[in-house]
């Protein structure tokens, strides 16, 4: 089956004064249609330069990018604008909707630049919001700015807009890194369910609720993928390591573990926030599966790196669309 995105080889080399920094070392991704993939590791492994070099906010410094077969590393910043517009939907941590506009325009807005009329760009975003929104009883809330909505309501509306196109598949990076815990549940699902057969989501995350809601994990390290899980319906099988069994030897049910035996689905300390580290996505059962924490000072320090590097991304998109 072709992939709806693949990254092969990609390699990121930063310079930082005299030193050249490897934020991304031969890194090959795959994500089939229909396929949720969380990327997870460490603050500074790579996870969200490997998401900006696969929607074409950054350049690689070596490796492949391809859409739905197409190679597209080499095309130009205008070509990537156009391919974000049609094939590729964002999601980020910190929403970035256009505080001026309301709900309605501010998920219109990405049809418009694609080219199609407003009474038709309106008309789709107030089919998806209608949809997104409607479970909560808010369909009234179309019109209300940004500021009119809680955070939990822009991050549904932030889905919306990635989804107005009807992209092949949608980048979320760290999309319930500002919410509650009740609101990040809601908008995982809401991701999840939203993809469909054909569409493709990729979630660089911290969060192990987010990460134990995906079909596939893969694991991060110093710029390295060091491992590659799937997690299936019927079991889990854990491409570095042996699959997780139960004493008769039948594979593990996600389900059957429970929540002592799976804290990634249960709610913890975990709410407290802190990265998703090498231990997280571990065999299963036989011990568990094990979730590191950083303290308190730690997660505060890459919250703020997160939301530096997402109003970077931001500024990125829009000149990108406004050269296009």
């Amino acid at each position: 089956m072709q992939a709806v995105l693949e990254g092969r080889a990609l390699a990121k080399t930063y310079r930082s004064g005299d030193v050249d920094v490897l934020a991304l070392r031969g890194v090959d991704i795959r994500v089939a249609p229909g396929e949720c993939v969380a990327v997870v590791g460490r603050s500074g492994c790579g996870k969200s330069t490997l998401l900006h070099l696969l929607g074409g906010l950054d350049r690689s410094t070596a490796g492949e990018v391809y859409v739905e077969g197409r190679r597209v590393d080499g095309v130009s910043d205008a070509e990537w604008a156009r391919l974000r517009r049609r094939r590729i939907g964002f999601v980020f941590q910190a929403f970035h909707l256009l505080d001026a506009m309301s709900a309605l325009d501010n998920v219109a807005l990405p049809a418009r630049l694609a080219g199609q009329d407003r009474a038709g760009a309106r008309a789709r975003a107030g089919e998806l919001l209608g949809e997104l929104l409607g479970e909560l009883g808010l369909e009234n809330r179309v019109d209300a700015t940004p500021a009119q909505l809680s955070e939990g309501e822009q991050q549904r509306v932030a889905i919306a807009r990635a989804l107005v196109n009807r992209p092949a598949v949608v980048l979320a990076d760290e999309p319930t890194g500002n919410l509650d815990t009740d609101s990040a549940r809601a908008v995982l699902e809401l991701l999840t369910t939203q993809r469909g057969e054909d569409r493709g989501l990729l979630i660089v995350t911290h969060d192990p609720r987010v990460a134990a809601g995906a079909d596939r994990v893969v694991r991060l390290r110093d710029g390295l993928v060091v491992g590659d899980t799937t997690l299936a319906a019927t079991g889990t099988r854990q491409r570095s390591s042996s699959s997780s069994r139960a004493g008769d030897g039948s594979p593990v049910r996600i389900a059957d573990l429970g929540r002592a035996a799976h804290p990634l689905a249960a709610d913890t300390a975990d709410d407290r926030g802190g990265d998703l580290c090498d231990g997280d996505v571990d065999r299963g059962v036989g011990g568990g599966w094990t979730r590191r924490r950083s303290v308190a000072a730690n997660v505060r320090s890459d919250q703020r790196r997160a939301r530096d590097r997402h109003r970077r991304s931001a500024d990125a998109l829009g000149a990108g669309e406004r050269s296009a």
